[in-house]
């Protein structure tokens, strides 16, 4: 769904302005820049606001920042005023998705498959969330305070019981040293490492994933305590940071506080980067690690999770969960970190 973002639609004549307007805010989409595309297309609905081309760039800015239901109210009054605009509601299905709505997102994607027959990679992922609410449909649930963890049958309740618990250890270490709780139960899914590879298409040496949702493959869990407590409480802390800042966070510093606080031995990640023979460097580590390969990965695990267990070091977890804040509200990185941190982070790292 990627070209959607780089493309924009063929449109009738409209005034100068509001044509520059429209021309700067795609730009900014195909350069990544959604502050700038969510201010241009906001500046080009004022003056014109039954547009519906103008709707759905303010929702790409939308989703660009991570603001998800601006992302969806956009889309769907794209929709509204122009029911064939098949990005849109691509696009909304994909938002609805991340919102948690399987069942919506469903229903936008059957619509966009019956629309546009030949739209292969919309049939497969519709087809991938078909299976993924039947799995779920099939799941029972196990609710705990904080958490609700799903899974399959009874042969796996005794595992969803020490989920719970051990999800339960890592609110109440990593909550209080951060200094956030999240408001609303986090739902937590427990697969088959096939089913898990299925639905959430991660890379072969993902141990889990969050979208909303904490996904964690069992592989024999019941077997290594240890290791489901490092992978939930990894999951759980990004959990924490999307609570924190939905937007704007480079992947080093989203995937290294969740590395940082899995335990409190980062031993392996020194002998990791002795093996590689150096860190990894931070502006490559920007954005998702999902195309790196295995051993790239663990570099940049490693790496990511020793910059900032410095930062908790030397600033505390309130420091670093404020950068994060700013970092949510649009701040500039280097500044909010000397905020935060009290030094610029060319004198840090």
């Amino acid at each position: 769904m990627m070209a959607l973002l780089v493309a924009a639609p063929a449109r009738a004549q409209i005034d100068p302005r509001g044509a520059l307007l429209e021309r700067t805010g795609w730009d900014a989409i195909t350069a990544g820049q959604g502050a700038a595309a969510a201010k241009a297309f906001r500046e080009a609905l004022a003056a014109d606001p039954k547009n519906a081309r103008l709707h759905l760039g303010a929702g790409l800015a939308a989703t660009l920042e991570r603001r998800d239901e601006d992302a969806k109210d956009e889309f769907e009054r794209a929709l509204v005023l122009d029911a064939k605009l098949t990005r849109a509601r691509a696009l909304l299905g994909e938002v609805l998705y991340r919102l948690g709505d399987l069942s919506e997102a469903i229903r936008t994607y059957e619509t966009l498959t019956a629309d546009s027959p030949e739209d292969r990679d919309a049939q497969a992922t519709l087809e991938r969330w078909r299976r993924e609410a039947d799995l779920h449909d099939r799941m029972q649930r196990a609710i705990g305070s904080h958490f609700t963890v799903s899974f399959e049958g009874p042969a796996e309740a005794e595992l969803a019981a020490q989920a719970l618990e051990s999800l339960d250890r890592a609110y109440w270490r990593i909550g209080p040293l951060l200094g956030v709780y999240p408001s609303d139960p986090i739902p937590v899914v427990l697969y088959t490492s096939e089913q898990f590879r299925d639905i959430t298409r991660s890379p072969s040496w993902a141990a889990g994933a969050y979208d909303g949702t904490i996904r964690v493959p069992m592989r024999g869990a019941l077997d290594k305590g240890t290791e489901l407590d490092r992978v939930l409480a990894h999951e759980f802390t990004h959990a924490l940071i999307r609570t924190l800042a939905s937007r704007n966070v480079p992947t080093w510093l989203n995937e290294g506080l969740a590395t940082a606080l899995e335990t409190g031995d980062l031993d392996w990640a020194q002998q990791q980067i002795r093996e590689a023979g150096a860190a990894a460097p931070l502006r490559a580590l920007q954005s998702g690690f999902g195309r790196f390969t295995g051993d790239q990965a663990k570099v940049a695990y490693a790496t990511s999770a020793i910059v900032v267990r410095r930062m908790l070091d030397e600033a505390g977890g309130v420091a670093v969960a404020n950068l994060l804040r700013d970092l949510g509200e649009g701040a500039d990185f280097n500044s909010a970190f000397l905020h935060r941190m009290q030094r610029s982070f060319e004198e840090f790292w």
